[in-house]
């Protein structure tokens, strides 16, 4: 995918600009209240970027309540692809919305990669979470061998397909993307560069737009994720087609976190 075609496929800047901090299983119980009242308390009315934070599953209500009246919003990790039933151990969508939860993520690299998760099994996940009235981030990326074999845009457009099958055209207002690369997540010596990602961005969203049209592919946000730390933020959100960042280590820690948040508001107001 060629930066040219890059720059075609994300020519529109209206799309707002998404911060997602994903805290993974990380924080107690103090540990998850001071990092969102640091949050809460730095971010201000600060709208001009859609700002969410994902805590795990023990701390949503915790931390949902300490984002009640901020312009920050709640979003879970992980659900189970069932309102309710005997699934010891998971979570389901209603549970998750009853929380607060705006948003959840979905088909993260971790999961698959780690916990054997499918297309198939994220694809239910995903229907059942729009269903349910839920903005869905579905994650997709390669591994550093499928990269290094040249297989980036053939797996990258099947975890969006699969991912993707039965979802009707009226609720993908309420689906992003996040591109992932999975050899890029908190690995020092592989970092992807900005043009990599706007690179991969396009190859997603001329994947959507043929499989929804090009109206809704020029309205949907794709999000970075892959060591974004204050430093390189900047550099990622100047790329056009690059409408986010999807954040794991440095969401942890208020003052990085909102750095990045800054970043974001600053490439907005120079679009």
């Amino acid at each position: 995918m060629t930066t040219t075609r890059a720059a075609t496929l994300g020519k529109f800047s209206t799309r707002q600009k998404f911060v997602v901090g994903n805290w993974k299983m990380y924080t107690n119980t103090l540990e998850a209240s001071q990092l969102a009242g640091a949050i809460v308390a730095g971010m201000g009315i600060e709208d001009a970027v859609t700002v969410i934070v994902c805590p795990p599953f023990p701390y949503l209500a915790l931390v949902g309540e300490i984002l009640k009246n901020s312009c920050v919003l709640l979003g879970a990790q992980n659900l189970y692809p069932q309102n309710e039933g005997a699934f010891t151990g998971e979570v389901s969508p209603v549970m998750i919305r009853d929380l607060g939860c705006k948003y959840v993520i979905l088909g993260h690299s971790e999961r698959r990669h780690k916990l054997g998760e499918l297309d198939a099994f994220i694809n239910q996940k995903v229907l059942i979470a729009l269903s349910e009235g839920l903005n869905v981030i579905l994650c997709v990326g390669e591994t550093l061998d499928q990269r290094k074999d040249n297989q980036t845009q053939k797996v990258v457009e099947c975890q969006l397909t699969e991912g993707l099958i039965g979802v009707s055209p009226e609720t993908l207002t309420h689906l992003s993307v996040a591109y992932e690369p999975v050899w890029a997540i908190g690995n020092q010596a592989n970092h992807a560069t900005a043009e990599q990602a706007q690179d991969a961005h396009a190859i997603i969203r001329h994947k959507f737009g043929q499989l929804f049209g090009e109206q809704a592919a020029q309205a949907l946000i794709i999000q970075y994720g892959g060591s974004i730390n204050p430093q390189n933020a900047a550099a990622f959100f100047s790329k056009q087609g690059v409408d986010g960042v999807l954040i794991g280590g440095d969401s942890l820690k208020a003052d990085q976190f909102l750095a990045i948040v800054k970043a974001g508001i600053n490439s907005s107001k120079i679009k």
